[in-house]
């Protein structure tokens, strides 16, 4: 059966079955980060960040909770290539194949930009934000006690958000590719696209302007990238259609002419009884 003629249910037994691979895939990976978990945290611990910074645990849980954190991050980084494939397997087959083939190099940049993206947010990001948050404790007398779980979980919440926020070239290459996103867009809303990103910048740096600029600045270069993107996949995109466009007609005429001599055939037998 074409793929693209499956009903709704085989549709949805095909995304469970590629969700159940990605899951094996997951626990697999959970034992990669279970011996991992232990060197990274130790890492963290250890850097410039935290090395002036004695970190408590409040609860006797503390500790294991850090360590399942840490763990399950790393599993679902490694897993996410894996997971990224099943994905575009199971969209691909409403696809033509020049873009199934550029789609599926996607995948190794996105990961890499989800990485790129924590590293950005955690030797760029996080260091003011730890430096704002001491100088603003000093400057209000205020000793702070820093709970582990309390410390990692912070980290976390600025480090996730960074590693999808760099996907937005991939995604703006992918929609521009198939179509639904074009260049023209992209400008045409570009000074809307750069207030939501500095309320972006805003939200996760600290309330000093310097901050929210130095934060900003990559947002802003990441967006007018996407659009040098943008442009190369929807010309791609263009000439993939046009080019299916025109081997439609060539088929619509041959199915014409033979069509014609299919009856002219008939005509002859006719005349000839």
């Amino acid at each position: 059966m074409n793929p693209k003629e499956l009903t709704v249910v085989e549709h949805m037994e095909e995304l469970r079955s590629r969700l159940f691979v990605t899951a094996i895939f997951f626990v697999l990976a959970l034992f990669i980060g279970f011996f991992t978990a232990e060197p990274i945290i130790q890492f963290i611990q250890y850097s410039e960040e935290a090395e002036n910074l004695t970190l408590n645990a409040f609860k006797v849980t503390d500790p294991l909770t850090v360590y399942l954190q840490v763990t399950f991050i790393v599993a679902a980084v490694v897993t996410s290539p894996i997971l990224l494939y099943q994905l575009w397997s199971f969209i691909t087959p409403g696809l033509h194949e020049t873009e199934r083939k550029a789609t599926l190099k996607y995948i190794p940049y996105s990961f890499f930009l989800f990485i790129g993206g924590i590293a950005f947010s955690y030797f760029v990001l996080f260091p003011f934000v730890m430096k704002f948050m001491m100088g603003l404790s000093q400057d209000l007398e205020i000793q702070q006690t820093i709970g582990i779980n309390e410390y990692f979980s912070f980290l976390f919440k600025l480090l996730i958000p960074f590693g999808f926020l760099f996907q937005l070239p991939v995604v703006t290459m992918f929609l521009s590719r198939i179509g639904l996103l074009s260049p023209i867009l992209m400008v045409k809303f570009r000074k809307y696209s750069y207030f939501v990103l500095l309320v972006i910048s805003v939200l996760l740096a600290p309330p000093d302007f310097v901050s929210n600029v130095i934060i900003a600045i990559p947002l802003f270069l990441l967006y007018e990238i996407s659009i040098m993107i943008s442009r190369i996949g929807y010309r791609k995109y263009e000439i993939a259609e046009a080019k299916r466009i025109k081997e439609q007609e060539e088929r619509e005429r041959e199915l014409k002419v033979e069509e014609l001599l299919t009856e002219q055939r008939r005509q002859i037998e006719e005349m000839q009884k």
